[in-house]
């Protein structure tokens, strides 16, 4: 990783930080994942050499950067998407400060309309960092659009895990699919969709 970028994210963990502290109307909080988590989906996605990726939750764009360079070795693609229209306007910004305005592309739009308009087995990787109530009214689609090996990895998945419970008892249920809940940043429940 690059002084500039390292110095970047430095910059956004403490803006999210001192942010989040002071703001209490959640539309106004970054909600950042944390610096562990940043890592750990660096580490995924390079892994499995992931080309293209779903986020929905952008935020400022903290984890969107992480994800931007772990596909930067394979000139891969982000989508991420978000809806409140301050938070795109800082991600922007944020993208181009890290020279990541190719590899990312950001949709300001409903997540469920841009789920249903994706092909099928169009991503190795999906982050899910938003609304967690309406993870389980995506998972027909999550499923879908999920490439053959790929991880889908859900954040919040400890600090907040009364309501991600029925979406995690949903996908444990579902055949071909292995699952693990690990105890990174505020939990991370990872799910790999193996080849049948």
């Amino acid at each position: 990783m690059n002084d500039k970028l390292a110095a970047l994210l430095r910059e956004l963990e403490t803006f999210g930080t001192e942010n989040d502290a002071r703001e209490t109307e959640r539309a106004r909080r970054m909600m950042n994942i944390t610096r562990d988590t940043g890592e750990f989906l660096l580490l995924l996605a390079r892994t499995i050499e992931a080309r293209r990726i779903l986020e929905i939750g952008t935020s400022n764009c903290y984890s969107t950067l992480w994800l931007a360079y772990a596909v930067q070795p394979f000139s891969g693609v982000v989508l991420t998407v978000e809806q409140a229209q301050a938070k795109i306007d800082m991600a922007r910004e944020n993208f181009a400060r890290a020279h990541f305005t190719t590899s990312i592309q950001i949709e300001q739009a409903n997540a469920t309309e841009v789920l249903q308009a994706q092909p099928d087995h169009s991503f190795g990787m999906i982050f899910l960092d938003a609304e967690r109530r309406q993870y389980a009214g995506w998972w027909r689609d999550l499923q879908r659009v999920l490439a053959l090996g790929g991880l889908l990895v859900v954040d919040n998945a400890v600090s907040h895990a009364h309501e991600l419970q029925a979406f995690i008892e949903l996908v444990k249920q579902t055949p071909n699919y292995l699952t693990s809940l690990v105890p990174v940043g505020n939990g991370e429940f990872v799910v790999l969709k193996e080849a049948m």
